[in-house]
C-alpha cells in the first residue's frame, strides 16, 4: 500500500515538474507587465486601476460617465426646454473680434465674432457638492438640444476648425447652459453710393431662430447694450462710427413671427484716399486744359495736342473709378465731379476750335480784302493813270423850293425852347447782339483773353458748389 502512495507521488511531481522549469526560467513575465500598467496610467488614474478599465479607452470611458451624469440618455433632446409650455429664453451675448472686409461691388461685410449663448435646460442638472460648472467641447453639443440661430441675409459663414472646432460647452449643477462658438459670417448690406466717396454706410448683422417662432422661443440680448462689445477695429477706407444692439420682429407668411435680434454699426468713409486717387488729378488736368489759352492761336499743334491729352486722361479717371464700383443706376456724387470737370476740359477743346475757325475767316475776309483793292486801283492805272468820274457816285442837289421848305421848318423847330436836362440822365446808343458777335468773330483772340477768367471763376464756384452740398 505504501509503494502505492510513493508511485502516486513521483508521478504527480513527474507532471508538475516542467511548469516549474518554465516559472524558474521567466520569473519577470508577469511583474513586468503590471509595472508597464501601472506607469501609464497611475497618473490618469491614481495608481487604482482596475484590470478590466485598462483594456476600455480612457476617453470614452470619460464620455461615459459624462452622458450617466446629465443623464443625456434619459431625456429626448430633440425637443425643445419646456415644450408645450412658454416660450424658453435664450440670450445672447456678441463680441466682434474683427472686421475682415467690405466690399462695394458685391455689397457686403465680413465679420469674425463670437456668438455665445445663455438659455436653461433642467433636464442637464446635476448634483455638485462644490457648485462647480463643467466644460466640454463639441462632441456633447451633437448630443443635447441647442438653439438654431441663424444670420440672416448671410452669404457665407463657417465655425473655425483649427486646431478643433472652437465651441465650447459649459453646464452648470442648476442646469443654466453657455454656448459659445466662434464664426465667420459674410452678411448682405444694402449700400447707397449717391454721395460716394463722401458717403456713411449703414450695415447691420441680424440674428433670428429658423425653427422656432415667438410661441416657442424668445431671443433677446442679454445685458441689454452691454451685449455687445468689440475689439479695436482699424479699416482701411472706412472709420467705424458706432456699434450698437437692437431688436425687434420679423413676419414670414406661413410660420409667424420670430425675434430677430441687430447688430447695427455705421461705417464712414476715409475721403482721403480718393482725393490722391481721383480728386486732385481731375483738377491737375482742368488746370492744364487752360494752358492753351495763354498758346497763340496760331500754334495748331500745340494746342490741339494739349486738349486731346487733357480729354483722354479724363476718360482714364472716369474708366477707372467706374469699373471698381457697383453698376448702379443713379449718379453718384464722384460722378457729378468727374463729368464736369471733364465737361471743362472738352469745353476748352471746343473753345480753341471757334478761336481756330474765326482766326481763319478773319485772315480771308482780310487777303480778299486786299486782293480787291489791288484789282481795282490796277484797272484804273491801266488807261491814264487817274481815276475817271464814272468811278465816283455823286448824289444830286435838291431843288431850290425844298431848301426854303427846310428853312423854314428848322426856324419854327429852333423857337421852340429845349426841355432842361435831368441831372443823373446819360444818353447811350444801345447796340444789338448781333454788333458785339460781329466784334468777337472780327477779333478771334478776344475769346482767349475772356476764356482766361471765365472758365477759372467757373471752376472755382463749381468747387464751392459741389463741397458745400456733399461734404
Amino acid at each position: 500500500m505504501r509503494l502505492i502512495l510513493l508511485s502516486l507521488r513521483l508521478l504527480c511531481l513527474a507532471c508538475l515538474w516542467p511548469a516549474t522549469l518554465l516559472n524558474n526560467r521567466f520569473p519577470n513575465r508577469k511583474k513586468n507587465k503590471d509595472i508597464y500598467l501601472g506607469e501609464h496610467a497611475k497618473h490618469k488614474y491614481g495608481g487604482r486601476i482596475d484590470y478590466k478599465v485598462k483594456k476600455q479607452d480612457s476617453t470614452k470611458s470619460l464620455l461615459i460617465k459624462t452622458e450617466q451624469l446629465l443623464r443625456i440618455e434619459e431625456h429626448d433632446f430633440a425637443m425643445r426646454p419646456g415644450f408645450g409650455g412658454s416660450a424658453i429664453p435664450v440670450g445672447i451675448d456678441v463680441q466682434v473680434e474683427s472686421l475682415d472686409s467690405i466690399s462695394e461691388v458685391n455689397m457686403d461685410f465680413t465679420m469674425t465674432l463670437y456668438l455665445r449663448h445663455y438659455w436653461k435646460d433642467e433636464r442637464l442638472a446635476f448634483p455638485s457638492g462644490n457648485n462647480l460648472s463643467r466644460t466640454f467641447d463639441a462632441r456633447l453639443v451633437k448630443k443635447i438640444w441647442v438653439p438654431d440661430v441663424f444670420f440672416v441675409h448671410s452669404k457665407r459663414s463657417f465655425i473655425h476648425d483649427t486646431t478643433m472646432e472652437n465651441i465650447m460647452l459649459r453646464v452648470y449643477p442648476d442646469g443654466n447652459v453657455l454656448y459659445s462658438v466662434r464664426i465667420t459670417v459674410t452678411a448682405l448690406c444694402t449700400m447707397d453710393f449717391s454721395s460716394f466717396p463722401l458717403d456713411t454706410q449703414n450695415c447691420s448683422l441680424e440674428l433670428e431662430s429658423y425653427a422656432y417662432n415667438e410661441n416657442d422661443l424668445m431671443l433677446y440680448w442679454k445685458n441689454g447694450n452691454d451685449s455687445l462689445r468689440t475689439d479695436e477695429i482699424v479699416l482701411s477706407q472706412f472709420f467705424i462710427e458706432e456699434f450698437n444692439p437692437s431688436n425687434g420682429l420679423a413676419f414670414y407668411s406661413s410660420t409667424g413671427w420670430y425675434n430677430r435680434l441687430y447688430i447695427n454699426f455705421i461705417l464712414r468713409r476715409h475721403v482721403f484716399f480718393f482725393m490722391l486717387q481721383t480728386y486732385f488729378p481731375t483738377m491737375l488736368m482742368v488746370v492744364l486744359s487752360w494752358v492753351s489759352f495763354w498758346i497763340d492761336r496760331r500754334a495748331v499743334p500745340a494746342r490741339v495736342s494739349l486738349g486731346i491729352t487733357t480729354v483722354l486722361t479724363m476718360s482714364t479717371i472716369i474708366t477707372g473709378v467706374s469699373t471698381s464700383m457697383p453698376q448702379v443706376s443713379y449718379v453718384k456724387a464722384v460722378d457729378v465731379y468727374l463729368w464736369i470737370s471733364f465737361l471743362f476740359v472738352f469745353l476748352s477743346v471746343i473753345e480753341y476750335a471757334a478761336v481756330n475757325y474765326f482766326t481763319t475767316v478773319e485772315e480771308m475776309k482780310k487777303l480778299k480784302q486786299a486782293k480787291i483793292s489791288e484789282f481795282d486801283a490796277a484797272q484804273a492805272m491801266a488807261f491814264d493813270g487817274c481815276f475817271h468820274d464814272t468811278d465816283v457816285e455823286l448824289s444830286p442837289f435838291p431843288p431850290l423850293g425844298d431848301l426854303s421848305m427846310d428853312h423854314q421848318v428848322s426856324s419854327q423847330s429852333s423857337t421852340v425852347p429845349d426841355p432842361p436836362p435831368v441831372l443823373g440822365m446819360r444818353l447811350r446808343r444801345t447796340r444789338p447782339l448781333s454788333y458785339h458777335l460781329q466784334l468777337i468773330m472780327s477779333n478771334s483772340y478776344i475769346i482767349d483773353s475772356y476764356s482766361r477768367f471765365l472758365f477759372p471763376l467757373a471752376y472755382v464756384l463749381f468747387n464751392i458748389i459741389y463741397w458745400s452740398i456733399y461734404s
